[in-house]
Parts: structure tokens; C-alpha cells; sequence
């Protein structure tokens, strides 16, 4: 995928609502679907990026990064934010394939799973599980910094039904799938000017018992949320770690704080 804009992609505005975002999916998807593009073959490169796309800018947390790496690195975003996120990070949890099921209903069009096989060819692998009582299905992105299950209908990785899911597929079949661990999520307080300069940040992760040295970007904005991939809790059998997630908390001046207590009790 070329270096690009997931707003851009969309054709969306930066404060596009959630329901703009899906809305523009299901548009262009419509357009650039394979079966309606057969002599077409740069649509499919163009679908590929529109799924990219709505699979990031309709999760908060994703979008969240991205915006700040937007701000942060202006048209080098994209790049950056590939470093940490692999299609398996990026189309973990997202609805596309309920979307285009829909559509594959409505309009007599091929579904999810034939697009994303010819997209991704072996790097995109299914599975099923069938037992009296019991039926897993999912589906994995194979290759290197590939290592997240993604979730389908009927067979959520994580949680508590994932954990009985991992346990009949062990127990029946001998299939032991990798688990990630869950990430972890904090604040840290920092005064204006730290915030302003940037810098590095002392923080003790408790859950791990470790000391960490954060590097705080200059300019970071209240409640913004700061990154630490790996930081999280450990995973299982081969699973990834899960991150560290740090939002930031911008400390007023004392002045200003006892300003504002005094305003507040003239009133």
C-alpha cells in the first residue's frame, strides 16, 4: 500500500463521525469491489487500501494513535504507524466482514472471505472447528510480525468464550492457539512545560515490577494517549504481548489552580 492518508482513503474529514466513516466504507467498497471491477485490476489495489483504512479509522483506539502520529510526523504518518500494526493488528476486532456479508447478501456479490483470500492469498488463513455442540471458526494473517488472532462471528479470541474455545479446540483436537496478552492501561500526570519540551518520563509499571524510562514527544496534548508496544501483559503460547497504553494528564500552575478556586467561589 503506498504511503497515504487514511482520510484521505476515505474521503472523509478528520472529525468524521463514526457513522460518516461506515457510510464512506460501504460506498467505496461498493465501487471498488473485485466482482464489479473485472477489467479493472488497480480496483483491487484500491479496495485493499479502503479496507485498511475503514479497519483504522473505525476503531478509537487505532484512530486515536494515528491522529497523534498525523500531528506528530504530518504525511509520514501512514509509515509510522505501519512500524507497530501488521494487518493482523490493524483487521483484529473490526466489522468488515459483517459489511461486506451484507453486501454479498444485497447485491449477489462475493463475500469476505473469497476477497480477502484472493487480496492476501496463503498470508490470509481460515479455519473451522466442528463438534457435537461446539463450532469454532476464524481466521489468521500468516507471515512475519503476524501474530494476533482476529475475530469472527461465533469465535471471539479473547475474553471468556475465547478461553473455552481454546480449551475444547486443545482438548478435542490438540490445536493450541496462541493467546496475546491484554493490554495495559494507565495515566501519568505531567506539568505544562514537560508537556510543551517533551522529554524523557521515570514510571513504574506495577503489574510487571518494572522501571521505565517513557519518552514524552514535545507538544503532547492533554489526554492524549501515549503508546508502549510489548509493555503490556505477557501472552500465551506464543502469543504477543499487549501494550501499554499511558494517557496524559497536563497538571494546571498552581497559580492558575488557586485563580480558578477563586473564581469559582465568587460566584
Amino acid at each position: 500500500m503506498p504511503q497515504n492518508d487514511y482520510y484521505q482513503i476515505l474521503d472523509v474529514d478528520q472529525k468524521a463521525s463514526s457513522r460518516q466513516i461506515k457510510e464512506a466504507y460501504r460506498k467505496l467498497a461498493f465501487q471498488y469491489h473485485p466482482d464489479r471491477n473485472s477489467k479493472n485490476p488497480a480496483a483491487a489495489e484500491k479496495m485493499k487500501q479502503v479496507n485498511e483504512a475503514y479497519a483504522v479509522l473505525s476503531d478509537a483506539a487505532k484512530r486515536g494513535e494515528y491522529d497523534t502520529l498525523r500531528q506528530q510526523f504530518g504525511s509520514s504518518a501512514y509509515s509510522q504507524f505501519r512500524q507497530n500494526y501488521s494487518e493482523q493488528d490493524i483487521f483484529s476486532g473490526s466489522d468488515i466482514n459483517q459489511i461486506l456479508e451484507q453486501m454479498a447478501r444485497k447485491f449477489g456479490l462475493r463475500g469476505f472471505e473469497e476477497i480477502f483470500k484472493e487480496f492476501y492469498g496463503q498470508g490470509y488463513q481460515r479455519y473451522e472447528f466442528r463438534k457435537p455442540g461446539f463450532f469454532a471458526k476464524s481466521y489468521f494473517f500468516s507471515g512475519p510480525r503476524q501474530t494476533r488472532g482476529m475475530n469472527q462471528t461465533g469465535f471471539p479470541l479473547q475474553g471468556s468464550v475465547g478461553k473455552l474455545a481454546r480449551f475444547f479446540l486443545k482438548q478435542f483436537s490438540g490445536i493450541e492457539l496462541p493467546e496475546d496478552g491484554a493490554d495495559i492501561n494507565d495515566t501519568i500526570s505531567l506539568s505544562a512545560e514537560h508537556a510543551r519540551q517533551g522529554g524523557p518520563y521515570a514510571y513504574y509499571l506495577r503489574k510487571k515490577d518494572k522501571k521505565l524510562v517513557v519518552k514524552i514527544p514535545a507538544g503532547v496534548k492533554h489526554n492524549q494517549p501515549i503508546r508502549l508496544v510489548g509493555m503490556g501483559e505477557d501472552g500465551k503460547g506464543g502469543g504477543k504481548a499487549g501494550d501499554l497504553y499511558l494517557k496524559v494528564r497536563i497538571r494546571k500552575p498552581l497559580l492558575k489552580t488557586v485563580k480558578d478556586f477563586i473564581a469559582q467561589r465568587r460566584k
